[in-house]
């Protein structure tokens, strides 16, 4: 039977459009169960404290219980190895961290591909970091402190939340970028860090401005500069290091969402629309902003562009500073 050219392109556009259905009824189906959330760390952290606020709004608008699932230890790679190596679909997802684009060059070996091994959904929040300085130290602005250390090599410390920590790198990159003989102190912690610098011990300090905010409105502690590009509400005052004069020290720490990469792109962008309207609700932003963060919500393709660009950026920073895990 010969069947009229209109015909025939209309069969032709009808069985094209066939295999996609399976596609799209899955996807808006989806979830039909339980979805695992991996944090990578232990419970009580602000990776922690995010995972659980963005899966008890998922449960909340999809319908189905999203529930967290604490896998720490190795700097966050345990967890992300076990979620890297999940089913691709969809019933696995990722809470990240800068980490994820740190240690594949700060360890000799990982578990995971940061490019190749998710597919990233949003970057949820970032937050700043702040060099602080103890009162006795003779600085006003950052580079009265640059022309200090200068002065007097080998005097000056620097504490950080840790070895490895977006803080530390972003000391590093003082650093490296003024040729400063300048020595890191790590600690295991933001408070403890900022402990040290609020007793003199080292006089200086990179990290997350939450444990410093006290101590800066009381002026036991003086806030130089902070490392993002833009200005904070917390601290509107403090300048950024490109407007104290120093550009290229330029970072944040963050934190996003992720699957297993190959997840069905129609689930993808589900949780990506979801994600985003969770992250703009006033509830999360207010809950968010009491833990240092600033709600930014990305589209895929930007947190896939941010993973690309800092994984360069602290792998240069790494490997010039020699630095290894401890």
């Amino acid at each position: 039977m010969k069947l009229p050219r209109r015909g025939f392109l209309h069969l032709a556009a009808g069985a094209a459009v066939l295999p996609a259905l399976p596609r799209i009824a899955g996807a808006q189906a989806y979830p039909t169960r339980p979805v695992r959330v991996i944090v990578p760390y232990a419970p009580g952290g602000p990776t922690d404290v995010l995972g659980r606020l963005i899966a008890q709004k998922l449960s909340e608008q999809l319908g189905r219980q999203f529930f967290v699932e604490n896998i720490g230890g190795a700097g966050g790679n345990i967890g992300m190895g076990r979620a890297a190596r999940a089913d691709r679909d969809g019933y696995t997802i990722v809470i990240v961290a800068a980490p994820l684009a740190i240690n594949p060059s700060l360890y000799d070996a990982i578990p995971f591909d940061p490019i190749k091994d998710f597919d990233p959904i949003t970057l949820a929040v970032s937050t700043t970091t702040v060099l602080t300085i103890h009162p006795s130290v003779p600085a006003q602005t950052t580079r009265d402190l640059v022309a200090l250390i200068r002065a007097n090599p080998g005097k000056y410390s620097f504490a950080s939340p840790g070895t490895g920590t977006p803080s530390h790198l972003l000391g590093e990159l003082f650093r490296l970028s003024l040729k400063l003989d300048l020595v890191h102190v790590p600690f295991n912690s933001g408070g403890l860090a900022i402990g040290s610098n609020l007793a003199g011990h080292t006089p200086l300090s990179f990290g997350t401005p939450p444990p410093a905010l006290p101590h800066l409105k009381e002026g036991k502690l003086r806030a130089l500069a902070i490392t993002s590009k833009a200005r904070v509400p917390t601290l509107p005052d403090v300048p950024t290091m490109a407007e104290a004069g120093y550009p290229d020290v330029e970072g944040e720490s963050w934190f996003g969402v992720a699957v297993p990469g190959g997840t069905p792109k129609e689930i993808v962008n589900l949780l990506n629309r979801e994600i985003v309207k969770i992250m703009a609700l006033p509830d999360i932003k207010e809950r968010v902003a009491t833990l240092g963060f600033d709600s930014i919500a990305s589209s895929p393709e930007e947190f896939s562009a941010r993973i690309r660009t800092d994984t360069e950026k602290w792998g240069k920073v790494i490997r010039a500073a020699g630095i290894k895990p401890e």
